[in-house]
């Protein structure tokens, strides 16, 4: 069933978005567009993105300091490539506020839960991790938009350590931004996702540097049209990123691999055979179940209430003065 906006969802002084592009920032307009947040304040690598997250209303305040991003804040939001989160975890064992909430939007959760594990110490009660299933090709902040959310997935993976008040307050303000909220363990997640997000990103990245590497590469991708298109859209998503989400699950995604070369192997042969009833099977097997899959997804999109809105009838609207 959709996600209703909860009906008192208490709003956040500081909100801290540690890795401002599409996901952490859609996060924040969001709340900000629900009367959810009176200040964001974001803490990245690079000035020049930073300075256009302020500039687009994202944020409030900005900072290259973790210390200083986030002294006051309520909750944090881990929005970087995974690659990063053991040193993150480091830091913020000794600078989380007291009584502020972790969370993260990582796309691999084993890893993830290990590095917490083994950095956060006594600050791990209130690590809530999560994957936000509402991605684009293009990051950075100029991607992020208030409405990414709405009828999208965010899974929250809480560890048996987790703190059910700080998963409880995750959850609200996920489907405060209109996200469907379902919970499973780390290694189930990594097992689902490998197959369904991480082994299509590998295969559309293999495709496209592939041809790129051809001699005469250039004529291929000028003949190209929207079969190509479509198939490799996520082949524009970022190297980093991607290079630690395919390392970071390598177990889940080899398995993966390995099922769907010995697919390609299978359908090579009825290529060699001449199989043309073979082929078509498969063709039209998988054209079912893709359509059972979108008229499921179609089924799912039901009206949601406003974000603001039903936010401001609940009484919770956010003045416009910081605390």
């Amino acid at each position: 069933m959709p996600a209703t906006l909860p009906l008192s969802v208490a709003p956040l002084r500081r909100l801290t978005i540690v890795g401002v592009g599409l996901i952490g920032g859609s996060f924040a307009l969001s709340l900000k567009a629900a009367g959810l947040v009176r200040e964001v304040v974001g803490v990245g690598r690079s000035q020049a993105n930073l300075d256009t997250a302020l500039e687009l209303g994202i944020l409030d305040q900005a900072t290259t300091s973790l210390a200083q991003g986030v002294e006051g804040s309520e909750l944090v939001l881990l929005s970087t490539p995974v690659g990063q989160m053991g040193d993150l975890f480091r830091q913020l064992r000794d600078l989380l506020p007291p009584g502020a909430v972790l969370t993260d939007g990582g796309s691999t959760k084993s890893d993830v839960a290990a590095l917490a594990r083994a950095h956060l110490g006594e600050r791990l009660a209130d690590f809530v991790p999560g994957h936000p299933i509402a991605g684009a090709e293009f990051s950075g902040a100029s991607a992020a938009r208030a409405d990414l959310y709405r009828h999208k997935q965010v899974v929250l993976t809480p560890l048996p350590e987790s703190s059910p008040v700080a998963v409880a307050r995750v959850r609200q303000l996920w489907q405060a931004c209109g996200a469907l909220v379902p919970e499973m363990s780390p290694a189930q997640h990594d097992r689902i996702f490998a197959a369904v997000s991480h082994l299509p990103h590998l295969l559309s990245f293999a495709l496209v540097e592939e041809l790129a590497r051809r001699p005469d590469g250039e004529v291929f991708f000028q003949y190209a049209a929207s079969g190509f298109r479509d198939f490799t859209r996520i082949a524009s998503s970022h190297p980093e990123m991607w290079r630690d989400i395919s390392l970071a699950n390598r177990e889940a995604l080899l398995q993966e691999l390995e099922a769907y070369q010995a697919q390609l192997l299978r359908l090579r042969q009825m290529l060699l055979e001449h199989d043309a009833a073979g082929l078509e099977a498969v063709f039209a097997t998988s054209r079912q179940a893709r359509n059972a899959w979108l008229d499921k997804k179609k089924q799912a999109l039901q009206p949601l209430p406003d974000a603001a809105s039903s936010n401001r009838i609940a009484g919770n609207e956010v003045p416009d003065g910081k605390s």
